[in-house]
């Protein structure tokens, strides 16, 4: 079974306070304010103890719940996954077990990627675990006391697996384009994970948590809300209200502002998958 961390549980504000929007629409980052509306305003949440994986879960363990179980994840029953290329493509052939499509392999101790929701949820039945809420995964992901990323508040690209980690620093979306037209014009669309906890200590939650920030994107439990009814949002989120399943932590692919602990996607659970995104598990305690 995975190593787990044991949270004592506590009270706390979940998402982002006003000067974290004031600071991301000063800063060198190509999205508008209105897209981080859904992290806001602040509500209190308490926490019963609960313990949660110190780390995604990585091939190798759901490799050994496909061979227990005889498994399919939804990606392998439909025939296709999803890869960022020029833009998000169904690709066939992609799925857990070749991420990047035929002739790809997920290396034992990377995250597993391009499991859906329901996915993720069967793995956690079956080694007698859950998916986290989103106030578990935060609260783990910072502690009581907010935190732009894990570690503190000052950006560091040593600290966590995101885009600038792989590329340097990028302050504008054409920055992005082009190191992701490098990458895919030297490799194809390639999963760029790491092997779980490679940037521990340093990269570490205040509670030992690995990987918070990038890496994989991870799926909670927790429906897609508004943390009030007075909360601006981007509108193409509308959607995913009361339907979808909150996700958490960013990825390989992003920015440092899409892997604070408070940040918020939004993902489909009949069935969405891709190469960036995968779980850890939680437990009561």
């Amino acid at each position: 079974m995975d190593e787990m961390i044991v949270i004592g549980g506590g009270s706390f504000l979940l998402g982002s306070p006003p000067w974290v929007l004031r600071w991301l629409a000063e800063s060198d980052q190509p999205l508008p304010p209105d897209w981080f509306g859904d992290e806001t305003p602040q509500v209190a949440r308490d926490l019963a103890p609960y313990r949660i994986d110190r780390h995604p879960v990585t091939v190798a363990a759901f490799a050994e719940f496909v061979r227990a179980t005889g498994y399919v994840t939804e990606a392998e029953s439909r025939g296709f996954g999803m890869l960022y290329q020029h833009g998000w493509t169904e690709c066939e052939g992609v799925s857990w077990c070749a991420p990047a499509g035929p002739g790809s392999v997920g290396h034992a101790d990377h995250p597993v990627v391009n499991v859906s929701w329901n996915d993720a949820t069967a793995y956690a039945r079956w080694v007698g675990k859950r998916l986290p809420t989103e106030p578990e995964w935060e609260y783990a992901a910072r502690g009581a006391g907010f935190r732009l990323w894990p570690w503190g508040n000052d950006w560091s690209p040593g600290k966590a697996n995101t885009a600038e980690y792989h590329g340097g620093t990028m302050t504008t979306l054409a920055d992005w384009k082009n190191w992701w037209a490098t990458v895919h014009n030297r490799y194809g669309a390639i999963s760029m994970t790491t092997p779980v906890g490679a940037f521990s200590p340093a990269g570490d939650s205040v509670f030992g948590c690995v990987d918070m920030a990038g890496n994989v994107y991870e799926w909670t439990a927790t429906t897609s809300d508004l943390y009030a009814a007075t909360a601006r949002y981007e509108p193409s989120m509308l959607p995913a209200i009361g339907n979808y399943r909150v996700i958490r932590g960013g990825s390989w692919m992003n920015f440092r502002y899409q892997v604070r602990c408070s940040e918020r996607m939004h993902g489909d659970p009949l069935g969405w998958s891709n190469f960036s995104l995968g779980f850890r598990c939680a437990q009561d305690a």
